[in-house]
């Protein structure tokens, strides 16, 4: 029986890492495997700005890619805790009555829901700007070097 309440904070803990997609779907599912590596890219870029500074551009490439991550795990996880007890079961616990208490939405689930939103929101919006600085940043640097 997969747990509602369980699969919406998994998903927002450990959906960077595919943890939630083990659980859901077991250790055979791909995207479960491959969700590390964005997760593992924007750590890296994380790691090249405390060696080389906010002026290395593969960083701010790949920082955003953590962000991202992030937040699309935190929307997961939202859809996740609103799927009604019936879609739940049905794609998740098929051997299980349609009503199922492993579906039900609990004061956890919703209280994972509001967190998953605040965050993920939250990242999404300084992953987008910090991207997007950069960005403009760059190009105003290169139309310095071509006006010169």
């Amino acid at each position: 029986m997969k747990n509602k309440t369980l699969a919406t904070w998994l998903t927002f803990w450990g959906g960077p890492l595919g943890l939630h997609r083990f659980y859901l779907y077991g250790l055979t599912d791909m995207l479960g495997w491959l969700l590390p590596i964005p997760t593992a890219l924007g750590f890296y870029g994380l790691e090249r700005v405390q060696s080389f500074g906010q002026d290395d551009t593969l960083s701010w490439i790949l920082i955003p890619l953590l962000g991202f991550t992030i937040a699309g795990c935190a929307l997961n996880a939202i859809v996740y805790g609103l799927s009604s007890m019936e879609k739940w079961n049905a794609k998740f616990n098929p051997q299980a009555e349609e009503l199922s208490p492993a579906g039900r939405t609990h004061w956890g689930t919703v209280i994972g829901i509001v967190t998953a939103l605040l965050v993920g929101t939250t990242v999404l919006m300084a992953s987008l700007v910090f991207s997007f600085q950069r960005y403009f940043e760059y190009q105003i640097e290169a139309a310095r070097l071509i006006s010169q």
